[in-house]
């Protein structure tokens, strides 16, 4: 410890979450935000646990030779979440999110990812400009801005650097709202539509979305995919992952489906001879994904949680199953029913990292292998990244 309260520290290997993990002797692990592998730090300590610190590095002593200029100032340490990995090189930041994956397939799946493994990056890989929608709160003078990572005090901004400019044009940040108002912001891709606004509680709205020849209507407070190139990059490697067995005439089970971003491009691959039987448990969700499915009759729009779906026990077992579960992941009850469902091919899409290395071991100990992993850098300047693995029978 210093005089002034503050650990000096050196950071040592990336850990999952978009921390550096610190030994000092004379403190617990320390996990070390805004800083990167090799760097010598002054960190204010923000949690104490039993077996380990959180802390956030205030000043970089020693840096990085992958240390770049955080591109947004608001997200610097005690700054809003959104840009945790600002202060990482592009390139070097991938690198860091394929070595986060590779340890946690590694140490919860027991199993290696593929040779050749990379974190691949979409479009430009630019750290600005890529989200299609962000949510918004106003502080108690009306001014709009994002919650402090890790805090619930709201730090008023005035742009939001990572938003596409349609956002940027609709100048949110020059106007005074009620205190406490939740905005969102929307940019949809399809139609010619213009952004919007809407806020929790007082407006509705939909937004029109298009990947490749498929067309969507989603509820402008639903999910959809932030990045504005990540529809579809998603669809392109869920269909390349899906092609050898999703021929004509094949069953399908698509769960997870959101508003079935994999549904439309699935069904059109199988035919009208196949069947999808897309699950969503969301209601909101659902009413969007039987909407958009409607002109499909070989799909079968399903609402319920996939858990207690499965355990229905359901007759006509599927060639395949793709599933996109929330970042909790899907567990061992859905995993272990899908082992005993007997596809040939799972296609499993995941947001973190640790739990799609457990879902992989569970996987395996089912009797499925690990024969393919991609990944994207569909949320550059953060530690997230998105998979697609597939898990072959």
């Amino acid at each position: 410890m210093t005089g002034s309260g503050l650990v000096r520290l050196t950071a040592g290997p990336w850990g999952n979450g978009g921390v550096c993990v610190a030994r000092p002797d004379d403190a617990p692990v320390v996990l070390v935000s805004h800083t990167l592998p090799g760097e010598t730090v002054l960190a204010e300590v923000t949690e104490r646990r039993k077996n380990y610190w959180r802390a956030m590095a205030v000043e970089v002593l020693e840096a990085s030779a992958d240390r770049v200029a955080l591109p947004w100032a608001e997200a610097g340490p005690f700054g809003v979440g959104g840009m945790d990995m600002g202060h990482v090189a592009p390139a070097a930041a991938r690198l860091a999110k394929a070595e986060v994956v590779a340890g946690q397939v590694a140490h919860l799946g027991g199993v290696s990812v593929p040779d050749g493994f990379v974190v691949e990056p979409v479009g430009d890989g630019a750290v600005l400009g890529w989200r299609t929608s962000v949510d918004l709160t106003a502080d108690g003078a009306g001014r709009l801005g994002m919650f402090g990572a890790r805090s619930g005090v709201v730090v008023p901004l005035a742009t939001m650097p990572l938003a596409v400019p349609a956002i940027g044009a609709l100048d949110l940040f020059g106007r005074v709202w009620p205190a406490g108002a939740r905005v969102r912001a929307v940019a949809p891709s399809a139609g010619g539509a213009k952004a919007f606004w809407l806020v929790k509680g007082v407006d509705s709205g939909v937004r029109a979305e298009a990947v490749g020849e498929w067309r969507y209507r989603v509820d402008a407070w639903g999910f959809w995919q932030e990045h504005r190139l990540a529809p579809q990059t998603l669809v392109e490697a869920v269909l390349a992952a899906a092609r050898a067995v999703a021929a004509p005439g094949a069953v399908v089970w698509d769960l997870y489906a959101g508003a079935g971003l994999f549904t439309l491009p699935l069904a059109d691959a199988i035919g009208q001879a196949g069947v999808v039987v897309a699950v969503e448990g969301g209601r909101q969700a659902a009413l969007d994904l039987a909407a958009n499915a409607a002109s499909r009759p070989q799909v079968k729009a399903r609402r319920g949680d996939v858990g207690g779906w499965l355990a229905k026990g359901l007759a006509r077992r599927p060639d395949m199953v793709v599933l996109d579960p929330p970042r909790k992941g899907a567990g061992r009850a859905v995993m272990e029913a899908l082992g005993a469902a007997g596809p040939k091919r799972m296609v499993y899409v995941a947001c973190e990292p640790s739990a799609l290395g457990r879902d992989i071991g569970l996987a395996r100990a089912a009797g499925y292998r690990l024969s393919g992993l991609r990944a994207f850098d569909l949320f550059p300047g953060t530690h997230h990244v998105e998979c697609v693995a597939v898990l072959d029978k």
